[in-house]
């Protein structure tokens, strides 16, 4: 009988942040996002910073993830390394307002010796975004 699930592992340096089964993920890579549905080609891709979403069970989870790597085999597992990732019940909306707030005004009021500060600036600005989109979304 084929297998309809997937084994699907999210980590960080610091932690597992989720392990278990799913229907499907839809996950953001540089090339755009991808859905991935058992018995998926096996692929390897570049995460982009935003909202990873797992099916299962009749259930979405929404997590947030900065950067890092995703892998799919060709067993129905999919593992993610993350530089920084968080489910959406665990973010503090009001601190990532803050967090936006602050890389808006240093946008705005910097003048930028090279182009690696603003980048840097720049990526905690979109980090920041995406934490506040996820947290409301799992607020509706």
């Amino acid at each position: 009988m084929p297998n309809h699930k997937l084994k699907f592992k999210l980590v960080t340096p610091e932690t597992t942040v989720y392990s278990g089964e799913v229907d499907s993920a839809s996950i953001m890579t540089q090339m755009g996002e991808i859905t991935v549905l058992p018995n998926h080609v096996p692929l390897i891709g570049i995460l982009k910073a935003g909202e990873m979403r797992l099916m299962g069970g009749g259930t979405e989870t929404f997590l947030a993830v900065t950067g890092g790597y995703v892998e799919v085999h060709g067993d129905n597992t999919i593992t993610v390394l993350a530089d920084a990732a968080e489910r959406a019940e665990h973010i503090d909306e009001d601190r990532a307002q803050r967090a936006k707030d602050r890389a808006e005004k240093m946008l705005q009021e910097k003048d930028f010796a090279n182009d690696i500060e603003f980048a840097a600036l720049q990526a905690a600005l979109e980090r920041s975004l995406s934490r506040i989109k996820i947290a409301r979304r799992r607020r509706r």
